[in-house]
Order: structure tokens, then sequence, then C-alpha cells
């Protein structure tokens, strides 16, 4: 642990929320992430300081949680092969199991599962390429 690269780690956890401003904006997902959520374009989840705010957090613990796992100075494929894993077995697939439960869609679940997927293998490539 005391060898992971606290700037990589910031830096994933910073592209979680540049990858989330356009994966849910309107333009792309975001209408339909809505729709199937059964919220208008003008509610809200709550105050946008504390969503913002715990957002960020819990893409700083993922990341260095990752970092953690891939430990110091990982090979660049196998972090991005353990992102792939990461967020297509592990956290995808969790979010099926709880979206059964909840009665979501399942537009609603590859939205979200995309967009872990994605944030996961982003997360290896920033953390595989700066060590």
């Amino acid at each position: 642990m005391d060898r992971i690269n606290i700037l990589a780690v910031f830096a994933a956890a910073v592209s979680s929320f540049l990858l989330g401003g356009l994966w849910y904006s309107k333009k792309f997902l975001g209408a339909i992430w809505n729709r199937e959520a059964g919220r208008t374009d003008m509610q809200q989840g709550g105050h946008p300081a504390k969503v913002f705010g715990l957002s960020f957090l819990f893409a700083l613990i993922g990341a260095f949680g990752f970092a953690c796992w891939l430990g110091p100075e990982p090979d660049y494929k196998h972090a991005l092969e353990f992102g792939a894993i990461v967020g297509a077995c592990f956290v995808a697939t969790s979010f099926g199991i709880n979206y059964q439960f909840a009665n979501r869609s399942f537009l609603m679940w590859l939205i979200d599962a995309g967009y872990h997927f994605l944030q996961f293998v982003i997360y290896g490539f920033i953390i595989g390429h700066w060590h």
C-alpha cells in the first residue's frame, strides 16, 4: 500500500466523474436512464453537493482499492484485464442482483453496468500507465 501512486488513484477517481458526465448526459444516456428510473429531467436525486461529494468519495475509495489490488507498478495489460473483470464480473453482476430485487429494468442495468465496466477499464488504463 505504501507504493501506490496516489496521484494516479486521484486521476482515476476524477476520470469516473468525466465518464459519468458524458455517459449520463441528456445527449447520451441520461434521458433514457431517467425514463427507466421513472424520473423527469427536473427531479434531482438529492442535494447536488452531497450527491457529487459522496460519489467522488466512493470513486476515490474504489480507485484506491483497485490500485491496492493491482499492486505497485502493475503491468498495463494486466491492469486493463483486471479492470474489465472487476467492472463486468464484480460490479455489473452485483448491480444485476440488486436490480432484480428492486424490479429495475434490464435497460437501466445495461446503462449502469456499462458505465461501471468502462469506469474500471479506465482505472486500469490510468493506474497501469502511471506508476
